[in-house]
């Protein structure tokens, strides 16, 4: 077995219970789920880079952004 079967091994076992709450929002609602998670990570985590969750933060941002870029209307100076 390859070490890339391993860690996609290791990804199926582990993914089922997070992919409740780790996903692209497509809906509204799902976005407002993101939110709410990364301001609970953010509680979490703040500043420290090197917290266990720092890396999920980053994702859950980027996540969040890339909805955001679709779907949310910039701000226009008037």
């Amino acid at each position: 077995m390859s070490m890339q079967n391993v860690d996609i091994d290791r990804a199926v076992d582990n993914w089922a219970p997070l992919a409740e709450c780790i996903f692209v929002p497509h809906t509204e609602e799902e976005y407002s789920r993101l939110v709410a998670l990364l301001d609970g990570l953010v509680d979490q985590v703040g500043e420290d880079e090197r917290h266990p969750l720092a890396s999920l933060m980053e994702v859950v941002g980027v996540l969040i952004e890339h909805y955001e870029s679709a779907h949310v209307p910039e701000l226009t100076a008037e």
